[in-house]
């Protein structure tokens, strides 16, 4: 059963910065890609970054520029740099895993960020 757990949320000020973390229970290769997702109340649960298994990296328009995804192959996880936080990025990040076969992804059980103005 693979687990992804994510960590590094909490409360910070506008224009600060935080690091999530997704640690994955298997080799990230085990996936096609690893990304970020997140919710804002009373709103649908939209993208955020990914890393594809060869590397490459998208971001979604609202975040390009301040959010950066990475990943630690040695420890199997995947990070997200969040720089220049705004109000708007309050949500909770989830982290999600696409695997190579099957119509399912894996997520994790999410992290909150609370940006205060």
């Amino acid at each position: 059963q693979v687990q992804l757990v994510e960590s590094g949320g909490g409360l910070v000020q506008a224009g600060g910065s935080l690091r999530l973390s997704c640690a994955a229970s298997t080799s990230i290769f085990s996936f096609n890609s690893m990304g970020w997702y997140r919710q804002a109340p009373g709103k649908q649960r939209e993208f955020v970054a990914t890393i594809t298994n060869d590397g490459s990296t998208s971001y979604a328009d609202s975040v390009k520029g301040r959010f950066t995804i990475s990943r630690d192959i040695a420890e199997n996880t995947v990070y997200l740099q969040i720089n220049s936080l705004e109000p708007e990025d309050t949500a909770v990040y989830y982290c999600n895993a696409r695997p190579w076969r099957g119509p399912y992804d894996y997520w994790g059980q999410g992290t909150q960020v609370t940006v205060s103005s």
